[in-house]
């Protein structure tokens, strides 16, 4: 009997069907509470459209989202980077399906774009998620103190980054 080959992680556009991922909570990382004010929808010509997503799939099957906006180091547009993040359904997690992603996006902001930066930052606790990002080839580079804002509290996060001159993972 051949061996079974394990579905393939794709990434695809969003369909109105996705709506489910999109509002899923089934990991304590995914719990903001009640949505809040985005200040950047306040800003006079904030561009909107540097933000994005994409469904991520395990063979047919959605099991999750990836998204990413731009942000910028210094003064130039030449700083400019990519901060990616996913989110995976709870039957998806533990099988290189995370890792996948992280490796399918940087690929392709690496194929199409100019950028030399790819970020993700994610809850120091967040051990499954810092294993995905350092398999996909991405460096921890250290820890922002009270970045973020869940359940009530601040929260430590680490950042990631992944730069276009990294040499490529083993993963």
């Amino acid at each position: 009997m051949p061996p079974t080959v394990p579905p393939t992680v794709t990434l695809r556009p969003f369909t109105p069907g996705d709506g489910p991922l999109l509002t899923r909570t089934d990991s304590e990382f995914d719990d903001f509470g009640p949505p809040g004010v985005d200040p950047t929808r306040q800003l006079p010509g904030c561009d909107l459209d540097s933000r994005g997503g994409l469904v991520i799939c395990l063979g047919d099957s959605p099991v999750g989202t990836l998204s990413w906006h731009y942000s910028q180091w210094g003064p130039t547009a030449g700083s400019r980077c990519v901060m990616i993040g996913i989110g995976l359904v709870r039957d998806a997690r533990g099988q290189g399906v995370g890792t996948q992603a992280h490796l399918l996006i940087t690929d392709l902001i690496f194929t199409h774009t100019r950028v030399h930066r790819v970020e993700a930052a994610t809850e120091v606790d967040n051990v499954a998620e810092r294993g995905a990002l350092e398999k996909a080839g991405f460096h921890a580079e250290g820890v922002i103190r009270g970045g973020l804002w869940r359940r009530g509290s601040f929260r430590d996060s680490i950042l990631y980054s992944r730069l276009r001159t990294d040499p490529a993972p083993d993963a």
